[in-house]
């Protein structure tokens, strides 16, 4: 068939799909990328009312006490002191499905967390997994596509999953922990919490070293079965929504611990991945984690879409002391989770009671749908001005830094950084049991079954050159379940590679 060329929504031709714009292989996005721009914002248009990603969830207010200290790495005032507690809110969501779709779907989960501090609203907006399928924000939009629905027949289809996941390897280390037990964690009282992404601390000092958040469940980890999770969905659509309000309301108070993890840049340099790669996990190992506080859940809002559905989230609310890295992922996120949310509830989502700093606030931001002058009245719309006495504090200045490079360019996401397959390989031998594997391959093998079309082979064998090359055995079991005559040179080569 002829080639066609790809185009921007305004016909414009360009090349580079994949790979944002960045100062170095590792450095920041830039903002200049405008076909980045086009496509994040474009996405988070494409329906309406209910959100694109996280749909379906369920929140709830707490606290967070700090328990131990951490004051060394950061300078947030959070942590100035062990015993320091500040009201929180979560949201605990599934990523693909529709507000009305079950929750034991098998999906990642929302870890959403808002932290109302005297600095102003810090979110910390994760997954129960410390990994995603894909390392640049650029390519989200064609991820999400695939989880979503096909647009001919709105039905979910596991040839657009697989396909677009044998084209990434990188998405493998995710995939095993989907398609293991943890891709159906019961409820949401019983799975862990990750930042996923690298963040920063910066402490009075002005040193930065490089963070990963943990969050503990307390209540321990208990996952559905396949089929367990397939009854309950018929049985209790809204299983985890009513476990979480029962526990509550019970006086059982879910509760999480949270641990951090701490590289310093000089580790950073010499560590065997990028260590903002989100595909990618810090060993405990190498990176012990060092408990910081407890989160607790005590209070079920008293109208779920006035406190759930208007919550909005996003890795850009930071507070002094907690800053970002150059993660590909998170540096598209910054640009947005804010966008979406001005899309889907509006200008002023921040001044709604869920998302509002209870300690105030002072900006120049007005007017807009739905505005609120409770906060400024008259106050002049601009600055500088003579007349209400705001005026930017130089303690909160952002870090200096010197960039890796001042070189320019679409740098190929995976070029000096194509290791896909040790990490998940380790993940199958070593962090799970005889059955937690038996289970993650029988669950590949029915998902796997469902790719349909003419290009079915060529999808499943592509696919098992990942699963081959992360370990022989994995391969082994899921092409024998699959009925696929193994080639001799996929073997070979990916022994070289296990």
């Amino acid at each position: 068939m002829a080639t066609k060329k790809l185009t921007s929504g305004s016909g414009a031709p360009y090349f580079e799909h994949q790979d944002s714009q960045t100062v170095g292989p590792r450095g920041p996005v830039l903002l200049q990328d405008f076909i980045l721009q086009e496509n994040l914002a474009h996405f988070v248009r494409e329906r309406i009312p209910e959100r694109i990603v996280h749909a379906k969830g369920s929140g709830a207010y707490g606290k967070f006490t700090v328990t131990h200290d951490i004051s060394n790495y950061t300078k947030a005032k959070l942590f100035s002191k062990v015993g320091n507690e500040c009201r929180m809110f979560a949201r605990f969501s599934t990523v693909g499905g529709e507000k009305g779709s079950a929750d034991t779907e098998r999906d990642p989960r929302g870890f959403a967390l808002k932290f109302y501090t005297e600095d102003g609203n810090w979110d910390l907006v994760g997954n129960n997994t410390p990994v995603f399928f894909i390392k640049d924000a650029k390519k989200f939009p064609d991820f999400i596509h695939t989880q979503k629905r096909v647009p001919k027949t709105n039905l979910k289809s596991a040839t657009m999953k697989w396909d677009f996941w044998s084209f990434n390897p990188e998405s493998l280390h995710q995939v095993l922990i989907l398609m293991s037990d943890r891709g159906t964690p019961y409820g949401h009282r019983h799975m862990h919490g990750f930042g996923s992404h690298t963040f920063s601390m910066i402490n009075d000092a002005n040193e930065r070293v490089w963070v990963k958040f943990h969050f503990k469940s307390q209540q321990g980890i208990k996952n559905f079965t396949t089929e367990d999770a397939q009854q309950m969905k018929g049985e209790n659509p809204d299983f985890a929504q009513e476990d979480l309000v029962d526990a509550i309301e019970n006086g059982d108070f879910p509760k999480w611990t949270l641990f951090i993890q701490v590289m310093t840049e000089e580790q950073a340099q010499e560590f065997r991945w990028n260590p903002f790669d989100v595909t990618k996990v810090w060993f405990h190992d190498e990176f012990p984690l060092i408990e910081v506080g407890e989160m607790e859940l005590n209070e079920i809002p008293n109208n779920f879409f006035a406190h759930v559905e208007q919550s909005t989230f996003s890795p850009s609310n930071l507070v002094s002391g907690i800053s970002f890295s150059p993660d590909k992922m998170l540096q598209g996120r910054l640009f947005s989770y804010p966008d979406a949310h001005r899309y889907r509830v509006g200008a002023n989502s921040h001044l709604l009671e869920v998302n509002r700093c209870p300690f105030g606030f002072n900006s120049y931001q007005r007017d807009g749908t739905m505005a609120d002058s409770s906060n400024y009245k008259d106050a002049p719309n601009y600055y500088p001005n003579s007349f209400d006495g705001i005026e930017p504090d130089s303690d909160y200045k952002n870090l200096e830094y010197d960039l890796d490079s001042t070189s320019v360019a679409h740098f190929n996401r995976n070029e000096n950084d194509d290791d896909h397959y040790t990490q998940p390989g380790l993940l199958y031998t070593k962090a799970m049991t005889k059955e937690a594997r038996e289970h993650l391959v029988k669950n590949i093998i029915d998902s796997m079954n469902d790719i349909s079309g003419p290009k079915k082979d060529e999808i499943i064998n592509r696919q098992l050159c990942h699963f081959f090359r992360a370990n022989i055995d994995l391969g082994m079991k899921i092409a024998l379940g699959l009925q696929v005559n193994i080639d001799a040179d996929m073997i070979t080569h990916s022994k070289s590679n296990d």
